[in-house]
């Protein structure tokens, strides 16, 4: 991450006095981020991932004013305790709010405003990257996702997701083709001892999904997995698991929605992200089950193989994933809605009626949204609690939250 500093001062003397404080400041600030800055001019700003506006002392609002048609948006005004600083940021932040022009002021100790610049850093990044990703639908979404389809046209032009298609028959034809190159998740998953033909039947498909991957220069992908029921009598839940594990997104069902979901999520957060059904809600004690037979294989402390649940067919996981803190999200195909929530989880559990990874949590938020206001059916889950993360990001999207 790139960041520059567009360094404003009123006057030659007003910029002595203040660099003597200024600029040890800004390193002090580099190195309690982890990010290096740059101080820059504005035949340079756009060399950069991220801008802050240091306002280094009073009387700059005039020559902010100058250069503000050239400023990235929003403005994140970074101000000191001293040189009048502050009172100018205030100024020319009132100026953006009455022409609409996002904008914040950073100031108070030197811890507040280095969290709040690593913040911003993170989420500009994910929505770099974001901007950048192209997705593919192996397949339609399954037949009961009624709600869960995204116009590829919309999501490019308000996103920058691009969205493809690749039909199923050709995902069938990539796995006739019977090939996979093992990595360590392939041999983490034979080390488990299951069935050496269906672990091998599993992996086929997931040689078809890599090379679609590949072919299409893709970044995720959602699969209409039910399909291969009939077809290849088994599963897509193995090559999932290694694909999201191996840093490529993978939703179940071609749900796109929930594959941009778990983008967002994973670039926030670095985590890897469990996709799931809620299967159970205790509203009175406000718990909740999440269940679902596939995940990142390396995101549990240890997990277990065992068939797919409606087809009692191929390879599915239970995964064991460590008590704790964590985070549930949803947001739509757009990214104008969604959803956040801190939560605990309590205890896996292991009930023989729910797809085979269930997990018990109980959330800070009410349960009620999944009975009201629910976006869709599947939710992402992340260890760790980064709600404030999450709306930081879709702060500055001018999102609505659920």
């Amino acid at each position: 991450m790139k960041i520059g500093i567009f360094y404003v001062v009123s006057s030659t003397a007003a910029a002595a006095i203040a660099n003597e404080g200024n600029y040890p400041w800004l390193k002090k600030l580099s190195k309690m981020t982890g990010f290096e800055f740059e101080v820059t001019d504005i035949d340079h700003i756009n060399d950069y991932d991220l801008i802050f506006d240091f306002v280094g002392t009073g009387g700059t609002e005039g020559i902010f004013l100058k250069f503000l048609d050239r400023l990235p948006k929003p403005c994140f005004l970074l101000t000191t305790g001293a040189n009048n600083s502050l009172a100018a940021s205030m100024e020319i932040l009132s100026y953006l709010r009455q022409h609409d022009i996002p904008g914040e002021i950073l100031h108070g100790s030197d811890e507040f405003v280095a969290q709040r610049i690593a913040d911003l850093a993170k989420v500009f990044k994910a929505k770099k990257r974001l901007g950048s990703f192209r997705f593919a639908r192996v397949g339609k979404p399954s037949d009961w996702l009624i709600s869960s389809d995204v116009d590829a046209k919309l999501s490019k032009e308000r996103n920058g997701i691009e969205i493809v298609d690749v039909t199923m028959e050709e995902f069938f034809e990539e796995i006739k083709r019977r090939e996979y190159t093992d990595n360590r998740y392939t041999e983490m998953i034979k080390a488990k001892g299951y069935d050496s033909k269906d672990i091998e039947e599993a992996m086929y498909i997931y040689g078809a999904l890599r090379r679609i991957t590949d072919k299409y220069r893709l970044d995720g992908l959602t699969v209409r997995c039910f399909d291969l029921l009939d077809t290849v009598h088994s599963t897509g839940c193995a090559a999932l698991a290694i694909l999201n594990s191996d840093g490529i997104y993978a939703s179940c069902e071609g749900d796109v929605p929930a594959l941009i979901s778990m983008a967002v999520l994973g670039e926030l957060t670095g985590e890897l992200v469990f996709m799931a059904n809620p299967s159970r809600i205790d509203t009175d004690h406000n718990q909740i089950v999440f269940a679902h037979c596939t995940l990142p294989i390396t995101m549990p402390n240890d997990f277990e193989i065992m068939t797919h649940f409606e087809s009692q067919l191929g390879v599915a996981f239970r995964g064991h994933i460590a008590e704790g803190p964590v985070t549930v999200f949803k947001c739509n195909g757009m990214m104008d809605e969604y959803f956040v929530t801190g939560g605990e989880l309590l205890k896996n559990l292991t009930e023989y009626n729910l797809c085979r990874t269930q997990i018990l949590l109980k959330l800070e938020k009410p349960v009620d949204y999944f009975l009201k206001d629910s976006i869709g059916n599947h939710h992402l889950i992340v260890k760790g609690d980064h709600t404030r993360l999450i709306e930081e990001f879709f702060k500055w999207n001018r999102k609505q939250e659920k």
